[in-house]
């Protein structure tokens, strides 16, 4: 691990040479959806709200991390906007030296509301989560979720100037693998890029993950079979992803893809995630993590978690050996993406 300093723009860069310019925040591990593919139907074991990073801790975080060479920032969850008064945070991030672009991701059930208010505190673009655009099948994939305010939420982003706007899709088998046309068709008719997301092992890897994991080039298939040619875009759609990103021609928005298990993208990982509860994570799929707590306060000890975060990055998460019930060479968390930070 290194850190280096390039002239006035400090970079943190670790033993691989990635370099690190992109902090994933979550907010809250609660949501208001139970998704089948998240959390059980009663839920997790939710931390209780004295637990979570207070505002002014989070600044504080991110205001070291700036100074570390930090620009972009998600705000993510559980569901972010179960947070009390969270545009009041983001406007307090957005303010900070060195932060230039801040993104949301969102099941999008509360976004309608929120969108101008969010829009004018600094978030400049949206990850809306949809894996269905069937009414009856999300409400069972999100056992209770009510489409029709995803779709409202999706015309407001447009509406309050969110640039861009991406909808999530987690592709699953026997689940939506039906509705690849139908999202595809929406890439075509209408200015979103859809983001098709393979299901990962993220603090379970049992036989019914296996069951649903679907592969990625089953979407390049649906083109090619619908007689579709669509073209690898060269320059990245606005924003810190891992997506592969296609247009089919003569459509108005974009699709891409996020493979993490069938072609993991971990060589140009650029991120750290800083959970609800305070701990630095350098890897998604790995237990590791780092408990700023103790060091608030103090920006010495702040900075050298960063840096310890960044030494224990391991080169790649070996999502792919979970699939194929391959040893590990290290232990994958047991938390689940709600309590990490989607």
């Amino acid at each position: 691990m290194s850190f280096l300093g390039k002239g006035e723009s400090p970079m943190l860069i670790d033993k691989f040479q990635r370099v690190h310019d992109y902090l994933r925040i979550s907010v809250t591990d609660r949501c208001n959806l139970r998704c089948r593919y998240c959390m059980p139907e009663e839920g997790l074991p939710f931390l209780e709200p004295a637990h979570y990073l207070s505002f002014d801790e989070i600044t504080e975080v991110v205001t070291v991390a700036a100074k570390l060479g930090v620009r972009r920032l998600r705000i993510t969850g559980g569901e972010p906007l179960v947070r009390p008064n969270l545009e009041k945070l983001v406007g307090r991030l957005s303010a900070i030296p060195g932060i230039d672009d801040i993104a949301l991701t969102t099941n999008g059930i509360y976004l309608a509301q929120r969108a101008q208010a969010l829009k004018e505190a600094g978030i400049t673009r949206v990850n809306i989560s949809l894996d269905s655009l069937q009414p009856e099948r999300f409400a069972k994939i999100t056992r209770g979720g009510d489409l029709s305010r995803v779709l409202e939420a999706l015309e407001r982003s447009y509406e309050v100037g969110f640039d861009p706007v991406k909808l999530n899709v987690v592709l699953m088998k026997g689940f939506n693998e039906d509705e690849i046309d139908d999202f595809l068709r929406l890439s075509i008719e209408r200015n979103v890029t859809v983001r098709f997301i393979e299901y990962m092992p993220i603090g379970h890897e049992g036989e019914d993950w296996k069951a649903s994991y679907l592969p990625l080039e089953t979407v390049l298939e649906r083109c090619r079979i619908n007689g579709w040619e669509p073209v690898k875009l060269s320059q990245e759609i606005k924003g810190n992803g891992p997506a592969e990103n296609y247009q089919i021609p003569g459509a108005k928005g974009a699709f891409g893809l996020i493979h993490p298990v069938s072609d993991h993208f971990c060589q140009s990982c650029n991120r750290l995630r800083l959970t609800a509860d305070g701990n630095l994570k350098p890897c998604l799929y790995w237990e590791d993590e780092f408990n700023v707590k103790k060091a608030l306060g103090d920006e010495g000890q702040l900075t050298e978690l960063f840096l310890r975060a960044l030494d224990a990055k391991p080169e790649t998460h070996e999502m792919a050996k979970a699939l194929q019930g391959e040893e590990k060479s290290h232990n994958p968390t047991l938390r689940r993406m709600s309590q990490i930070g989607g």
